[in-house]
């Protein structure tokens, strides 16, 4: 059984109201607590608004045209949505990896330098990027091709690129959307580990419609399910507890009968 949680782990608190994409009301009365060094799961059926909640949490919904959210964010206990906040320094706090690899057409080392020249972390480059590299399990596979291009590495090798480059400037919290859905089995497992080795370091919260993904790896899991009553589709936030008590013990009949695999 996991140590108790308290409030002074809290590292993100989401109070998203309403969140819509033009008309459309994409999720609705979703609460969250993230806590400090732990690693959080979303899971529910597709269309339910996993990906929107977790792109919430560092305003890439931002870059969605017609984007509008109800609610806070707060982040350290200041809310990231606030006036004069701005987005890109919220992202290099709140780093994110993508559901495909996306390694930029650059080498392997510049890659990994992007975010940190972006945000002026150029002292000491070659040492951050290689500290970045053992830090996402890469650095012993790449070391002797940083000049070779990131586009060269196989997919499970990208993807923990792309981790290496959301890494490199420090972020607290790293966001991953699905990391695992583009790999094989093998991949999965390198990818998993990496998760467990990292929290140690940074808050990760993860998006998954893999249960055995979600139950192996996460300390505390939402499921979200897909309100229809209005004719509409509007995600919103069932059930929100430690993963063993999701998946042992839940709560509501909605999470019972997800997990049992009566609807997906």
């Amino acid at each position: 059984m996991s140590p108790a949680l308290t409030t002074d782990d809290i590292i993100i608190n989401a109070k998203i109201h309403k969140l819509f994409y033009g008309n459309f009301f994409a999720v609705r009365d979703t609460h969250l607590a993230i806590h400090h060094n732990k690693i959080t799961a979303f899971i529910g059926p597709s269309g339910c608004g996993k990906s929107s909640v977790l792109r919430c949490l560092n305003r890439m919904n931002d870059l969605v045209r017609n984007f509008r959210v109800e609610g806070s964010v707060f982040f350290r206990s200041k809310d990231i949505y606030a006036p004069r906040v701005d987005p890109v320094a919220v992202r290099r706090h709140i780093g994110m990896v993508f559901q495909q690899p996306n390694p930029f057409a650059m080498s392997i080392f510049d890659n990994v330098a992007f975010g940190l020249r972006l945000h002026g972390m150029t002292r000491d480059l070659a040492d951050r990027v290689e500290l970045a590299l053992r830090r996402a399990a890469l650095w012993d596979e790449v070391k002797n091709k940083l000049k070779q291009s990131g586009l060269a590495l196989s997919g499970g090798q990208q993807q923990r690129l792309c981790i290496a480059r959301a890494i490199a400037p420090e972020p607290a919290v790293l966001l991953m959307d699905e990391p695992c859905s583009a790999l094989d089995p093998i991949a999965t497992g390198k990818i998993e580990e990496l998760m467990k080795d990292l929290k140690s370091r940074y808050t990760i919260v993860i998006v998954t419609h893999n249960l055995q993904q979600a139950s192996r790896v996460a300390d505390m899991t939402g499921f979200l399910y897909v309100d229809t009553k209005q004719g509409g589709r509007t995600g919103y936030l069932v059930e929100y507890d430690r993963t063993e008590a999701i998946f042992q013990d839940p709560r509501d009949p909605l999470t019972r009968q997800y997990i049992a695999g009566a609807f997906g």
